[in-house]
């Protein structure tokens, strides 16, 4: 056995022997339930977009599921730990336009290497499940899928606002669109216009969404509350204003939602969103000019920048009036920024005295105000004009027949009345939308439907499915999407009726594809569908989910979507895709910021020549260091494969691992990976020395039993400690912090030729497996024993061993520490009081005074009142 520890000879030898072996292949499971059945454990990282490099996030993200794995198949589970890749998306599009090279090619060439990258951590996955979101032989099966939400009447086409870049005249996705709103390419400003595209009815499915959130109590309650919020349920009412003095819209109504109908009779405008469809038909002659400027002044701004809670609301009047059927008071209607098309209705009250935007609007924009509501028992008049809104619960006042009202039970009256009198109906309404899933790009999955002028939108029947992305295509970024300018891919027989027909050439949104890898996975290699019933419903739902906070809201609650309408398709039989989920956190490392340019400096560039004052070279100015999340931007990245090949894997992991709880943000240090690659060294030099012993000796030496039995306490403990740090919430920091502790006292324990001691070893190599896979092999091997030690037993605890013949007991005087003293284990208070009164410690500082009090905490402490 080599004297030194090289971890890149070690690592390099056992990588070849797993992937030889196949040594992380899931298990095949019996599906009938049987008592021989082995429990199962699915344990899944968000899979990556495949940019070509992975970064310390990754090695983070997928360290901490692995663990999670081998730990679970050393606990007797079949498991089942895949990996594939998210690969579908703009980057690849971007780079055929820049590179001239096509998107597939990019993106496999990507995987492989970041493939590779994987492989040197040692990540324990079964490759034979990889899959890939832009190869056919998986987005056949989104396809698939895609139709069975239309069958569900879950797929349809409406009109929708996009990016339109007017130069380039092509759609862009908002990332493309930058801050100004210009389009990145050309630098246009960019257009927002209405196109028809496809989406995918999850509104159908946000009672349960919600409701079952609930049933993830493994879930962090962040997470759970920001997919509640986004949800965003509202119990109101429906209500209806009459458009009037315009005999062409005779008989057409404003619809608005509001959670406050208590307050209609405050209402004195209406507000529609400037894209709404009756903005240009209520609009007068006279206010035409200026509303159509208006309207297409909001169009270049983002839903962001419309609904920016700091920034002014603007609006202006269109010229048309409403009626408010409550007061029978005509009101006129209005446009503003601040309402939009998407959301509710595309229209709001307007109730100045009792909601602070629109107050803030009507006091701008001089529209009368109405209180209609008073704090109960105020002596405020309700005629005053107020100086702000009054949004809490009181008492109507110039509300009709519900004056004197408590504003809760007057909701209730209201509602029925509007019911009664056909103003309106009560209503729970939510914040979310439907899912719009088209875009006009070629790298992503085609859409599988034909447009016939005669049958309409006609799904492609199954057996022709996939509908593949050919490969003639021209990216140039400007003009339609590129599967609209090939006419032979478009132009096909619809598959009903045989007329002459388009192909849609949207493309689907990228998380479509992430909605259901997991459903894969179990049976990734099946040709004939998507997946086995069978299969999924006995590896799924996934035990352990490992992401960023990042896909909180959009791929989760997609996911959870995808799940329950499959369900309902008879497809799955589960109703959550993810049982238990850590959101790890970031990995973050020091950034130097010049605060007065924003700019930041790279470290090798920085002026240290003082220390504690570093500089800007080019400027002078001092430099704020702070620890932000690892960018290139921020020149404070640093590059897993710099680190693999100075301390190898193991180090990285352990380090990973041990320097923050998982859900936590982690600050690199070089000082503690350094660290724990010299705990890996004494690790290995300890196994180094015992077999050394127990080659050369040849009688055993003498054994103290105290000491002994001290070791074995500490071997048990380690088991026990680390094992309820790897079950549930997974404290992995803190089972670092108890290997280095059985270490210690390895290290600390003369006797190396004991049972005990080689007991202590063998523990050691077992507990550290999961983290340190590559040592923990070597190690393992060098012992003599046979096969693996990621499939040896997880090692078991030994309850008797945990009890001590003696105790630790702090003696305290007037509450501060003065030292301990060793008493046998089982001492009453009585005894531990003597004991303690008669120690050394003790009567240094009690002689001669006068004890007024005496307080005993068994097992821990005796505290002396002088």
């Amino acid at each position: 056995m080599d004297a030194r520890y090289n971890p890149n000879d070690i690592e390099a030898k056992w990588q070849a022997t797993w992937a030889e072996q196949r040594a992380d292949r899931t298990p095949e499971r019996d599906l009938a339930d049987s008592a021989e059945k082995r429990p199962k454990f699915y344990a899944l990282s968000m899979f990556p977009y495949p940019s070509g490099n992975i970064h310390m996030g990754h090695v983070r993200n997928y360290t901490i599921t692995d663990a999670i794995a081998r730990v679970k198949r050393m606990q007797g589970y079949d498991v089942l730990h895949p990996m594939g890749w998210d690969a579908f998306g703009l980057p690849a599009e971007n780079a055929a336009i820049e590179r001239g090279v096509h998107p597939a090619a990019w993106t496999e060439q990507n995987i492989a290497q970041m493939q590779a990258q994987f492989k040197k951590l040692g990540l324990s996955y079964d490759w034979d499940r990889e899959v890939a979101t832009c190869r056919p032989d998986y987005y056949r099966w989104t396809q698939w899928l895609f139709l069975q939400f239309f069958e569900a009447g879950l797929a349809y086409q409406k009109e929708a606002t996009v990016n339109w870049d007017p130069v380039d005249q092509t759609v862009l996705a908002n990332e493309q669109v930058d801050a100004e709103g210009r389009s990145w390419r050309s630098g246009a400003l960019v257009e927002r216009r209405q196109l028809r595209q496809w989406f995918l009815k999850i509104t159908d499915y946000a009672e349960q969404l919600l409701t079952d959130l609930d049933q993830l109590t493994g879930w962090p309650e962040r997470v759970k509350t920001m997919q509640a919020n986004w949800i965003g349920k509202s119990t109101g009412a429906y209500l209806e204003f009459p458009i009037v003095g315009n005999e062409a819209l005779a008989g057409e109504k404003i619809a608005v939602f509001t959670t406050r109908p208590d307050t209609v009779y405050g209402v004195t405008y209406v507000v529609l969103a400037p894209e709404h469809p009756l903005t240009a038909r209520v609009t007068t002659a006279d206010r035409a000019a200026a509303v159509a400027s208006f309207v297409e002044e909001i169009g270049r701004e983002s839903e962001i920048e419309r609904t920016a809670e700091d920034k002014p609301k603007r609006g202006i009047p269109t010229g048309g009036m409403a009626l408010n059927p409550f007061t029978g008071e005509e009101i006129p209607i209005w446009i503003a920024d601040y309402v939009l098309y998407e959301y509710g209705t595309g229209a709001v009250m307007g109730v100045p005295t009792h909601d602070r935007r629109d107050f803030q609007f009507a006091r701008q924009n001089d529209l009368p105000m109405r209180t209609v509501i008073v704090p109960e028992g105020t002596a405020i008049a309700a005629d005053e004009t107020p100086e702000d809104a009054y949004t809490e619960a009181g008492v109507l006042v110039n509300s009709g027949e519900f004056d004197g009202l408590p504003s809760g039970e007057a909701k209730e009256k209201i509602v029925a009345y509007a019911e009664a009198q056909g103003y309106g109906k009560a209503r729970i309404q939510y914040r979310l939308r439907d899912w719009l899933i088209s875009r006009q790009r070629y790298w992503g999955v085609p859409i599988p439907v034909v447009h016939c002028p005669d049958c309409g939108p006609v799904p492609v029947p199954a057996d022709q499915l996939p509908v593949t992305l050919p490969e003639n295509v021209e990216f140039s970024g400007r003009g339609p999407s590129p599967l609209a300018k090939l006419t032979d891919w478009v132009n096909v027989p619809c598959p009903n009726c045989g007329t002459p027909a388009k192909r849609e050439t949207d493309t689907m949104d990228t998380f479509i594809d992430s909605s259901w890898y997991y459903l894969r996975y179990p049976d990734a290699n099946n040709e004939t569908a998507p997946f086995d019933a069978a299969k999924v419903n006995d590896w799924a739902p996934v035990d352990q989910y490992v992401g960023g906070i990042e896909h909180a809201i959009l791929h989760l609650l997609y996911s959870r979507f995808f799940t329950k309408v499959l369900r309902d398709r008879g497809l799955v039989n589960f109703d959550e895709p993810f049982k238990q989920l850590l959101t790890q956190g970031m990995v973050q490392a020091t950034a130097y910021k010049n605060t007065q340019t924003g700019k930041y400096v790279a470290p090798a560039d920085v002026d240290f020549s003082d220390p504690e004052a570093p500089k800007d070279p080019a400027t002078g100015d001092r430099l704020q260091a702070v620890y932000e999340k690892m960018s290139k931007s921020k020149y404070n990245g640093v590059e897993p494969a710099s680190v693999l090949e100075k301390y190898g894997a193991d180090t990285a992991r352990m380090f990973i691992l041990f320097k923050a709880p998982p859900e936590k943000d982690l600050e690199w240090d070089d000082a503690d990976v350094e660290g724990q690659f010299r705990f890996l060294n004494r690790v290995w030099r300890l196994v180094t020395t015992y077999l050394e012993i127990a080659q050369g000796e040849a009688a055993a030496d003498l054994v103290d039993a105290k000491a002994e039995k001290d070791l074995r306490r500490a071997i048990h403990t380690a088991i026990k400690e680390i094992s309820e740090d790897l079950n549930g919430d997974y404290q992995l920091n803190t089972a670092v912090s108890e290997l280095m502790k059985l270490s210690n006292a390895l290290g600390d324990y003369a006797t190396k030729t004991s049972p005990v001691y080689r007991e202590g070893i063998t523990t050691l190599i077992l507990l550290l497996a999961p983290f340190a896979p590559h040592l923990a092999e070597e190690l393992w091997q060098n012992l003599g024993q046979s096969g693996s030690v990621h499939r040896a037993p997880w090692p078991a605890l030994d309850e008797a061993a945990l009890v001590a013949d003696e105790l630790t007991i702090v003696i305290q005087i007037k509450g501060k520490t003065r030292g301990t003293i060793q008493v046998p284990a089982g001492c009453d208070r009585a005894a531990l009081e003597q004991l303690a009164t008669e120690s050394e410690v003790a009567q240094k500082y009690i002689a001669g005074e006068t004890v007024k009090k005496v307080i005993v905490v068994p097992n821990k402490l005796v505290n002396f009142v002088v």
